[in-house]
C-alpha cells in the first residue's frame, strides 16, 4: 500500500524524520519497503518558480499551426509570453505556470528560448509533467478562483513523500490512511484527528430505498444513499493526485470518491447507475444455478451458486466486494447515483475471488475482513465528498442488517505479559499503551475495539500489542535450554550424510520451488487454483529444476557449475493427494564419466552397491545414460543446455537401504593383489553390469574387485557385436595366490560368460 505523507498529516501530525517513522511502523504494525519522493525538487526556492497562471490571450503561433502564443498573467503586473502546444483552453483559462529557471521533476531547468520565431517566457504545464498524474493529453486546467501569481505548492502537492507499506494478512484496519494514522497516533503518543466526513443536510426528503438482503451471512450489512441531479465530470487536481500517489488511477468524480474513500478509511464502496435498477432495487442474494454477469472489465462471468451477488429485481448487477456489472456503471449520462458501503463476508468473497481469478483492491481488503462498524462512517465521507464535488442532493438512505457481532473481551493478566515478553512493563504502563490503541481496560478484562475483533481475541493477542510498544528494550538473548530429547532417524542421518558428502567435494547446495510450469509426468498434481502460471503443477522429479538454475548461472557467466539438491517430490498415487518421497539430484560440467563417478564415489562413501546398466531418460543422450541403485544417472541432452554436462537422481529411501549401516571395516588384506584386465566379445545388447555381476558369482570371495574399462565396436568387431574390457583384482586373506591360483579364478569367470552370454575370451 502507498501512504501519501501529506494525507496521512491530514489525520496526525507527522513530524519526526521519515525514517524514523518507518523504522518504527516496521517494527510495530507494518513492514515499510521504502520511502518514495514525487514531483518538483524541493530545493533553491524552486517551489517559488511554479505560479497559477491565467491566460488573457491566446492564438495561433504566425509561425506554427500546432502551437499557440499566449499571454499569461502570473502575477507580476506584466504579462509573459508563452508558447504552448496543447489545445485544450484559451483565454480565460487559469493555468500552471513554470518560470524560466524551474527545475521540472526529470532534472530540466527552464530558460527563456524562441520557438519557431517566437519568444517564450515560460512554461504552461501538464499534469504528468510535474508527477500530479499521467494525463498528458492537454494542459492542467485548475478553479477560475485561484489568483494569478499565487503559489502553485500552496494549492497542490508538488511535492510528495509516500510511504510503501506492506501489512500483515491479519491487520485489515492497516490498508487504509486513517488506518496508518491510528496506529502512528497509539506508536508515538500523538493526538488522532477524528475520522474525516461529515453528513449534509438532505435535500429533497428522505426517499426510502427498497434494499432486500437475503443473506446475512454472506452480506451483514448494506448501507445504501441514493443521490440526485449528480453531475458526472473530473475530480478536482487534488484528489486526482492523491489517487495517483496512493497507486489508483483517477476516472470520474463519483468513482473516485469511491476509490478515494476506500483509501482513506480502508471500506471498500461502489456506485451504481440508478436509473438502471430494475424497480429500484438493490437484493444481496447467492446467485442462481446459471446466471452470468458481465463485469466492468468486459468479461462475461459464468457464475456459482456460492457467489454472493448484487441484484435489482431482474438480474445480478455486481460480484458482491468484487466487481460492478457493465451494464449498471456510472457514465457521463449518469444523474442518480446508489452508492453502497456493505460488508461482506471474508471467506464468501475470497473463494469467489480465487476460482474467477479476479483480484481486486476491493477483494483484497474483504477477503481480510473489514469492521462491519466502518459501512456508515464510510457512507459518511463520500455523502459529503460527493456532494460537494458533483452538485448532487442527497435524498435516501437505509441501514440494513441484523445483529453486529460484538466487541471480544479477554481476561488479561499484565503478569503473563512480563513472562511472555521477557521484561517487565507495569499494569498501569501496560493498560495505558492498551487505551491508546482504543482497547477499553476494566480490572482484569480488555474489550478489543470493533477494527481488531478478528485478530485479538486471546490473552496473547493482547500481550502482544503491548509487546509491540517494546520491541526495541527486548534483549538480544537465546532461550533456556532445559532438557534436549529425541533423536534423527536412519534415513534423516543418512539424508545429512549424503548433503556433506556432496557439499565436500565441491557441490552447491540450491533450493528450488516445488511448483512448476510443466512436468514429464502427465499425471503430475496440477493446482485448481495456482499462484502462478509458472508454479502450477507439483514437481515429479528434481533434475529440471536444476537445469534450469544451470542455466541461469551460465547466463550470469559463473563457472565451474556443480549444483545438487535434496528435496521432495511428489508422486502420482492414483489417491487424491500423491505419494511423497525424497529424491537427491545434481548436475554438474562433464561428460557421462562425471555423475557416473560422483555416484560411485557416493556408493563407496555411504557404502552400497552401485551397478550400472544402459536405460533411456528423456532429459540424457539417448546412448549415455545408465540406471543404477535408486534411480538414473547420465550425460544431459545437448538440446537442454549448451556444452557439455551430466547429472543423476536418486531415491533417498531406495540408496538407505541398500547401504550398510552401521559402516563395516574390511579387511584390506596382508597378502598381495593379483591384476589383470580381460575383454570379451559379446552381443551388443548384453548390458556390462550382467557381465560384471556373472564374474564376481563365479570367481566367488577372491574377487575382491572387477572394474569396467571400454566399451569397443569398430573392426575388427563384428557388426552385432561389442568387445567388452574391464579389469579384475584377485586377492586372498588367508595367503598368496599363485600365477596357477589366479589362472583359474580367470577360467572360471571366462566359463560362466561363455556358458551364460556366449562370450568370446578376446584378451
Amino acid at each position: 500500500m502507498r501512504v501519501p505523507v501529506s494525507w496521512l498529516r491530514d489525520y496526525v501530525a507527522v513530524d519526526m524524520p521519515l525514517p524514523e517513522l518507518a523504522d518504527r511502523l516496521s517494527i510495530s504494525a507494518a513492514e515499510v519497503d521504502g520511502i518514495l519522493h514525487r514531483g518538483v525538487p524541493n530545493e533553491d526556492g524552486n517551489l517559488g518558480l511554479f505560479r497559477v497562471g491565467r491566460v488573457v490571450e491566446a492564438g495561433k503561433h504566425p509561425n506554427a499551426d500546432r502551437l499557440q502564443l499566449c499571454q499569461v498573467d502570473v502575477g507580476e503586473g506584466e504579462v509573459r509570453q508563452i508558447v504552448c502546444g496543447a489545445w485544450n483552453f484559451g483565454a480565460g483559462a487559469t493555468v500552471a505556470v513554470a518560470l524560466p529557471g524551474a527545475v521540472l521533476p526529470d532534472g530540466r531547468k527552464l530558460e527563456p528560448t524562441k520557438l519557431r520565431g517566437e519568444f517564450s517566457n515560460g512554461m504552461i504545464l501538464a499534469e504528468d509533467e510535474i508527477e500530479l498524474g499521467v494525463d498528458h493529453a492537454g494542459i492542467m486546467l485548475l478553479p477560475d478562483e485561484w489568483e494569478p501569481g499565487t503559489a502553485l505548492a500552496d494549492k497542490l502537492a508538488l511535492t510528495e513523500d509516500i510511504l510503501v507499506l506492506e501489512s500483515t494478512g491479519n491487520r485489515p484496519d492497516l490498508l487504509s490512511v486513517y488506518g496508518i494514522a491510528r496506529e502512528v497516533a497509539a506508536l508515538f503518543g500523538l493526538e488522532l484527528a477524528p475520522p474525516p466526513g461529515k453528513d449534509p443536510k438532505q435535500s429533497g426528503g428522505d426517499q426510502r430505498l427498497d434494499i432486500r438482503v437475503e443473506d446475512f451471512d454472506g452480506g451483514p450489512r448494506y448501507v445504501g444513499r441514493l443521490f440526485r441531479d449528480v453531475v458526472i465530470g473530473p475530480s478536482p487536481a487534488w484528489l486526482r493526485t492523491r489517487l495517483s500517489d496512493a497507486g489508483m488511477r483517477p476516472i470520474t468524480n463519483v468513482v473516485d470518491v469511491t476509490n478515494y474513500v476506500m483509501l482513506a478509511l480502508g471500506n471498500p464502496l461502489h456506485a451504481f447507475d440508478f436509473a438502471t435498477l430494475a424497480e429500484s432495487r438493490i437484493v444481496v442474494r447467492r446467485a442462481k444455478k446459471g446466471e452470468e454477469l458481465r463485469t466492468l472489465d468486459g468479461e462475461l462471468r459464468k457464475l456459482d451458486p456460492d457467489d454472493l451477488l448484487i441484484a435489482d429485481a431482474k438480474r445480478a448487477i455486481a460480484l458482491a466486494g468484487i466487481m460492478g456489472g457493465e451494464e449498471t456503471e456510472i457514465t457521463e449520462a449518469t444523474k442518480d447515483v446508489l452508492l453502497e458501503a456493505a460488508n461482506f463476508d471474508p471467506y464468501t468473497i475470497f473463494r469467489t475471488s480465487e476460482r474467477l481469478r479476479l483480484r481486486t483492491e476491493g477483494s483484497n481488503r474483504w477477503e481480510k475482513g473489514v469492521d462491519p462498524y466502518l459501512a456508515p462512517v464510510a457512507a459518511t465521507m463520500a455523502t459529503e465528498l460527493i456532494v460537494e464535488l458533483t452538485g448532487a442532493r442527497w435524498v435516501g438512505h437505509e441501514d440494513v442488517h441484523e445483529q453486529l457481532p460484538a466487541r471480544p473481551v479477554i481476561s488479561y493478566r499484565p503478569e503473563r505479559a512480563d513472562e511472555v515478553i521477557g521484561i517487565a512493563t507495569p499494569p498501569e504502563e501496560q493498560h495505558a499503551l492498551l487505551r491508546r490503541l482504543a482497547f477499553d481496560v476494566v480490572g482484569e478484562e480488555v474489550t478489543a475495539p470493533t477494527w481488531r475483533a478478528r485478530d485479538v481475541t486471546r490473552e496473547v493477542d493482547v500481550v502482544e500489542e503491548v509487546a509491540r510498544f517494546r520491541m526495541e528494550e527486548v534483549p538480544f538473548t537465546y532461550p533456556l535450554r532445559r532438557e534436549m530429547f529425541g533423536s534423527l532417524t536412519r534415513n534423516q542421518r543418512f539424508q545429512r550424510r549424503v548433503e556433506e558428502f556432496l557439499s565436500g567435494i565441491g557441490f552447491s547446495e540450491v533450493y528450488t520451488p516445488s511448483l512448476v510450469e510443466r512436468d514429464p509426468d502427465p499425471e503430475a498434481l496440477r493446482l485448481l487454483e495456482p499462484i502462478s502460471a509458472e508454479l502450477a503443477v507439483l514437481r515429479t522429479t528434481l533434475l529440471p529444476s536444476l537445469v534450469d538454475a544451470a542455466r541461469r548461472n551460465v547466463e550470469l557467466g559463473l563457472e565451474r557449475i556443480d549444483l545438487f539438491e535434496v528435496a521432495r517430490v511428489y508422486v502420482p498415487s492414483g489417491a487424491p493427494l500423491p505419494t511423497e518421497r525424497i529424491h537427491v539430484s545434481a548436475i554438474a560440467q562433464g561428460g557421462f564419466a562425471r555423475a557416473k563417478g560422483v555416484v560411485e564415489a557416493l556408493a563407496r562413501a555411504l557404502d552400497f552397491e552401485a551397478p550400472f546398466r544402459a536405460a533411456p531418460h528423456e532429459l540424457f543422450h539417448p546412448s549415455r545414460s545408465a540406471a543404477t541403485t535408486g534411480g538414473l544417472v547420465g550425460e544431459l541432452h545437448p538440446s537442454l543446455l549448451e556444452g557439455e554436462w551430466s547429472g543423476f537422481e536418486l531415491f533417498l529411501d531406495e540408496l538407505a537401504a541398500a547401504a550398510h549401516e552401521p559402516v563395516q571395516f574390511h579387511d584390506v588384506g596382508a597378502y598381495p593383489a593379483v591384476h589383470q584386465d580381460l575383454a570379451f566379445v559379446v552381443d551388443v545388447a548384453v548390458p556390462v553390469s550382467d557381465l560384471l555381476a556373472a564374474a564376481r558369482e563365479a570367481a566367488g570371495a577372491e574377487l575382491r574387485e572387477a572394474r569396467f574399462l571400454s566399451d569397443y565396436r569398430e573392426p575388427p568387431i563384428p557388426r552385432g557385436k561389442k568387445s567388452i574390457a574391464f579389469s579384475v583384482t584377485f586377492q586372498s586373506l588367508e595367503r598368496t595366490l599363485t600365477d596357477e591360483d589366479a589362472a583359474e579364478l580367470r577360467d572360471r569367470i571366462v566359463s560362466a560368460l561363455e556358458s551364460a552370454f556366449g562370450a568370446q575370451l578376446r584378451a
